[in-house]
């Protein structure tokens, strides 16, 4: 039986382009247009695995994410990269004069608004994924409405591209990880990433104690995103990514960092796809 993989969005999205880049052209998918939705499908089991945004370059993290993957007990196995290309697409036979709406996800209208300032005409409105969007528009013949997507859910639902590569930065990465209700099968050889979540108590240098273990144990911190505990005022949860060259480098480190942590909890240990 064929792995399913759940997927933020439908075919022709970023995520779709991510699975098929990791997985293969022939993977099969389970289209989610939430992220809660994506979780569910794989706790449910209707997909086995799932690839979900993590981080962009210009963005930045995408830290509800991470509290999805912490709150249903999630592991990240996996990670791949993606250069984003935005493109701005309709039915054919328009320009973009002819556009009074332009629909896509808040992440993609984020990255273009240096280009869609250039037409104070368009309306700009968020929608939920970038490729139904562009899905709508030619299932009902939408004309005026734009989407901006990738040229695959272009070529995918035969609309025209009226300006390519729109993105405000040309080297937009988007990280995606890929998430499983079991713990990766690597072995420690080829595992020389990890991300982990801890809590501290709230008391001067506590932060700075741990950061000192992690560059005494030869770790390279390549991102620490702090997010408040609700049921605790003033306390926060640290998501932190680190890369490192031996794996008992960051053994020790996560043993030392659970003997000082008042929580600690590894999300995953998976391989460096960085490029």
């Amino acid at each position: 039986m064929a792995t399913k993989i759940a997927i933020q969005g439908i075919q022709g999205s970023f995520h779709h382009q991510v699975a098929q880049e990791y997985f293969g052209k022939e993977v099969a998918v389970d289209e989610c247009l939430s992220f809660e939705e994506l979780v569910s499908s794989l706790l449910s089991g209707e997909s086995d695995q799932a690839v979900m945004a993590i981080e962009n370059s210009i963005a930045g993290p995408i830290i509800p994410n991470y509290a999805l993957i912490d709150k249903n007990n999630l592991h990240i196995i996996g990670e791949h990269y993606l250069d984003i290309q935005q493109n701005l697409m309709a039915l054919k036979g328009q320009t973009i004069q002819d556009i009074e709406e332009v629909h896509s996800h808040p992440m993609a209208l984020l990255q273009c608004m240096e280009f869609l300032k250039q037409y104070p005409h368009i309306k700009i409105v968020e929608d939920k994924d970038t490729a139904e969007t562009a899905r709508r528009i030619h299932e009902k013949q939408l004309k005026g409405i734009a989407a901006i997507a990738s040229k695959v859910a272009a070529e995918m639902y035969d609309l025209e591209i009226l300006a390519p590569e729109i993105q405000t930065i040309n080297n937009n990465m988007t990280r995606f990880v890929i998430i499983d209700k079991k713990q990766s099968v690597l072995s420690t050889n080829e595992i020389n990433r990890a991300s982990i979540k801890f809590e501290l108590d709230h008391k001067r240098g506590s932060l700075a104690a741990v950061l000192n273990v992690m560059s005494d144990c030869k770790l390279n911190l390549t991102k620490i995103q702090s997010l408040p505990k609700i049921e605790t005022p003033w306390k926060y949860s640290f998501f932190v990514d680190v890369t490192f060259e031996k794996y008992e480098d960051y053994a020790k480190a996560k043993a030392l960092i659970d003997i000082m942590a008042e929580y600690f909890k590894v999300l995953g240990e998976y391989k460096n796809a960085k490029p």
